[in-house]
Formats: structure tokens, C-alpha cells, sequence
């Protein structure tokens, strides 16, 4: 049997209640992943060998997708470009809505839902918005191919 190295037990140590709670695949010696675009009846009758990679959605892999100019100009895009509402602005109402979605193989983003509210409804549609007004993403990397990439990104939202 295959040995898991340290630091990618410490990151399924880690991310083990994630995983369980959305129904995610572990592969102890292949990164965890989420199968896409398959019914559970389908996606039992093929062992994860025989899985097309454009079938998989990868939560963890060798090299994650980045933001065209680094995680700097990501934050920076997110100043520009997010627009406070302003029902919430008058309400007095503050948050933060992580948002998640899919890095695809040529870096364009898909699949953008909340994750967890910041609750109110006027903050989590500003930030699916603004997660669709991004710009192609270099694209995850696993074994040397490009792979869809399921990533999380938490918009805050606060009044100074």
C-alpha cells in the first residue's frame, strides 16, 4: 500500500469535514475531488480510474488556478469592481458571503453559487456578480494537464 506523504495527510486532515459535508470523494492517492455533471447512479457504476478528467472537478491539486496578475491584483479587482448595495448600506447591513465556483481548463469561470451567506440577499447577489465579472484564470495544473478546479473566495463587506 501506497504511503500518503505528510503534507498531503495534514491538508485531508484538514479539509476531512469539508469533505464529508459535500459529498466529495477521497482518493488517498489521488487529490480529493467532486464529480461534475454525473447522477450518483452513474458516478457509482466507474471507479475514479476510469473517469474522463474532464468529468472531474478537483478541489485540491498540484498547482492552483491563479488570477491574472497574482492574489494582489485579485483582491484589487474585487475593491474596484464590488458595489455596495444600497438597501444594505442605508440598513446598516454588514458581511461577508464566500462564494464558490469553478476554474475550467481554459480559465473561465463557471458554476459561481454562495456558499455561505453574508446574510443578506442583497450582499450574496452582489458578490455571485462581481465572481462572474472576473477574467480568465490560468488554470489549475495536475500532472502536468490542465483540470477543473472547484475555489472558494469570501467577499466581505463592510461599512467604515
Amino acid at each position: 500500500e501506497k504511503a500518503i506523504a505528510p503534507t498531503q495527510s495534514q491538508l485531508m486532515a484538514v479539509n476531512k469535514d469539508y469533505i464529508a459535508e459535500n459529498n466529495f470523494i477521497a482518493n488517498f492517492q489521488k487529490p480529493v475531488r467532486h464529480l461534475s455533471n454525473k447522477t450518483n447512479a452513474q458516478s457509482t457504476s466507474k471507479n475514479n480510474d476510469e473517469m474522463d478528467d474532464e468529468d472531474v472537478v478537483f478541489v485540491i491539486v498540484e498547482k492552483m488556478p491563479e488570477f491574472p496578475g497574482g492574489q494582489q491584483a485579485l483582491w484589487n479587482f474585487l475593491a474596484n469592481n464590488v458595489k455596495y448595495p444600497v438597501i444594505a448600506q442605508e440598513s446598516g447591513i454588514q458581511g461577508r458571503a464566500v462564494c464558490q465556483f469553478i476554474v475550467n481548463r481554459d480559465g473561465s469561470i463557471t458554476d459561481v453559487e454562495v456558499v455561505k451567506s453574508a446574510g443578506d440577499p442583497s450582499l450574496d447577489k452582489e458578490a455571485v456578480r462581481v465572481m462572474k465579472l472576473m477574467p480568465k484564470w490560468k488554470p489549475g495544473m495536475q500532472n502536468g494537464k490542465t483540470v477543473r478546479v472547484k475555489y472558494s473566495l469570501p467577499v466581505s463587506f463592510r461599512l467604515y
